[in-house]
């Protein structure tokens, strides 16, 4: 197993993920053996990379309307990790209602 190459698909996968939030759950997984991954490991990224093939072009359209309150909060903290991790939150709410929350920790 080449552990650069897993490292650097791991890496452009969780900067997608940014933007991608239907595979936060699973980076969280694979990211998690980025020092020492296995052939399941990459297989794993496999089924990643199939599922944004072909979930190419689904997204959520939403359409302009007058009254329709998207808020967004986000927060980074990079000095009070122990693991010296930097640590991202970001949440979006949709007529106050929670659409996405994630914690994400990454080197």
């Amino acid at each position: 197993m080449d552990k650069g190459l897993y490292q650097r698909l791991v890496g452009k996968l969780i900067y997608l993920s940014y933007t991608r939030h239907d595979i936060d759950f699973a980076m969280s997984l694979v990211s998690q053996f980025m020092h020492d991954p296995y052939t399941t490991h990459v297989d794993a990224i496999l089924r990643i990379l199939q599922y944004l093939k072909s979930a190419r072009g689904k997204w959520i359209l939403l359409t302009p309307h007058d009254g329709l309150k998207v808020e967004v909060y986000t927060n980074a903290d990079y000095a009070t990790s122990p693991y010296q991790k930097s640590i991202s939150r970001c949440c979006i709410f949709l007529e106050g209602i929670l659409l996405h929350g994630a914690l994400k920790s990454t080197m």
